[in-house]
């Protein structure tokens, strides 16, 4: 035999696709070993990493043969990337020589080798994992770090192996086989998990600002957008990476989803992500940084925010294209990229919680001190945040100063954190059941569509006249009107009534008036 074919696979555009290994091995008088199919650096030099893994796993090196070795990665339109293509590389050339005997069908193999043969961990397992089940794949071998990830897809039996040589003797049976099998882990205890949360603080931490508190509560529970603004130092930073301590663990299908985004993109810390990802880039962070780009298109920092928190510090500090940015993952929670090729759409679907102060040297407004900014340098400063994107904020919330002698006084509340988070998982379920009663895939009430709102959001008659006479007073724009119910729904749900009053209505405008009075 001097043909083999094995199975692989390569992440694309957030998608693996199947990639089929063929090796051909030609005698011929002088050595050569080539790998086509558009093959990236790292693919290259993975001749040097597969020879030196199969001589230092007992077998004759690639090079020490004076034979013509083709490695061909189908299909040859896809650009392959990345070193997990050395494991069936190996087993490939090992299958063409007749080193070892075995059937591939019905098996993929993914895995970096380093040169004495061990395995290295790759990215994007679980997409791989996911793909092996469509297409009726039973068996997946990857490196051992990357095993209980890919366990989180049932259906499919998944070994974590350390070495190539072990690979080898279990596929060839020269020996009873001791593999460690990698269980399916479904179902997960999520409090079980572990929690590697990115933000430390949690309400308790925050002295006062009990309206901020309340607005935190409110963007939890109904995915709301939120800004913080005040002078320096009043707790915004503080108050917003707290959000994170009272959302809700991600269900099991969000774990699969976010974890494949993050493992794709190659930031995956441990094995999986039970709780909503929280991201919070520099201002000085470019467009492509933020959005996703790129000559092949890989996700931004707005897609590894999915299903979780993008927090933006010093928000008119960004550059106005990447604020501009948000328009439309703010509103249609994807944003595309195109390129000559195509156009490729990223899930980006996020609460995002802006915090800023009210002129750059921040003292604007303040007793007591002095704003040192020229006048051009404030109307600079506000014109970073345009029309359309204050409008996609639905609550603009002022952060006050603090009296010093109330910062080293003890909260008189307990366990603040625990019970606004237990309140939010509440409120979050009231609007899981109204939407599944209503036939609905809304998940929170900030996705409600525009033609969806009569149906799940109903206002008593003195809401709707108190919300039209405030939309005129205001000249709220269609968005705006849509928003203010959407909002006024989740408070309503916090005090689980049925109907929006007037109150939930008045609040609701409270947020959405905040803004207003910057500048």
């Amino acid at each position: 035999m001097a043909f083999s074919k094995i199975t692989s696979a390569q992440n694309h555009l957030l998608k693996a696709h199947l990639i089929s290994v063929e090796t051909d091995i030609s005698k011929g008088s002088l050595h050569a070993f080539s790998i086509v199919g558009l093959p990236d650096k790292a693919i290259e030099e993975a001749k040097d990493r597969v020879s030196a893994a199969i001589k230092n796993s007992g077998f004759k090196s690639p090079k020490q043969t004076n034979a013509k070795i083709v490695v061909s990665l189908a299909p040859a339109d896809i650009k392959k990337e990345g070193p997990a293509f050395d494991l069936p590389i190996a087993l490939g050339y090992l299958l063409a020589v007749e080193e070892i005997v075995f059937d591939p069908c019905g098996k993929m193999f993914l895995g970096e080798l380093a040169l004495d043969g061990s395995l290295r961990p790759v990215s994007g397992i679980l997409s791989y994992a996911r793909l092996a089940l469509e297409k009726g794949i039973t068996e997946l071998f990857v490196p051992k770090d990357n095993a209980s990830e890919a366990a989180l897809i049932s259906g499919i039996t998944v070994y974590g192996v350390t070495h190539l040589g072990e690979v080898i003797q279990h596929l060839s049976r020269k020996k009873d086989r001791t593999q460690t099998l990698i269980t399916p882990t479904e179902p997960i205890d999520l409090k079980k998990l572990p929690h590697k949360g990115e933000c430390a603080n949690n309400l308790d931490d925050v002295v006062g600002q009990d309206t901020a508190k309340r607005g935190l509560i409110i963007a939890a529970s109904g995915g709301h957008n939120i800004a913080l603004f005040g002078p320096p130092g009043t707790g915004k930073t503080m108050l917003a990476r707290a959000l994170h301590s009272i959302l809700p663990p991600l269900s099991f299908e969000e774990i699969l989803e976010v974890t494949e985004i993050h493992s794709v993109a190659g930031c995956l810390e441990g094995n999986f992500i039970t709780h909503p990802p929280v991201r919070s880039p520099h201002h000085t962070s470019s467009y492509t940084s933020l959005v996703g780009g790129g000559s092949v298109p890989r996700p931004g920092e707005i897609t590894l925010a999915h299903r979780g928190v993008l927090f933006l510090d010093e928000f008119p500090e960004f550059d106005r294209k990447v604020i501009e940015s948000l328009r439309q993952p703010l509103e249609d929670r994807v944003v595309s990229i195109s390129r000559a090729k195509g156009t490729v759409r990223f899930p980006a679907h996020f609460i995002l919680i802006a915090a800023l102060n009210p002129c750059p040297c921040g003292n604007k407004g303040i007793s007591g001190k002095e704003c040192i900014c020229a006048p051009k340098d404030i109307a600079g400063y506000g014109r970073k945040m345009s029309g359309p994107i204050i409008d996609r904020i639905d609550m603009w919330i002022e952060v006050s100063k603090v009296t010093h002698d109330k910062l080293l006084q003890k909260s008189h509340k307990t366990d603040e954190t625990a019970h606004a988070k237990h309140t939010v998982i509440r409120t979050r379920s009231i609007q899981k059941k109204r939407f599944k009663d209503l036939s609905l895939l809304n998940t929170l009430n900030s996705t409600i569509a525009a033609r969806d709102i009569g149906k799940t959001c109903i206002l008593s008659v003195e809401a709707e006249q108190t919300l039209n006479t405030a939309a005129k007073i205001h000249d709220l724009s269609g968005r705006g009107y849509h928003r203010t119910i959407k909002l006024a729904q989740t408070i309503a749900d916090l005090e689980q009534s049925d109907h929006i009053e007037t109150k939930h209505v008045l609040e609701a405008l409270q947020y959405r008036q905040k803004h207003f009075r910057m500048g």
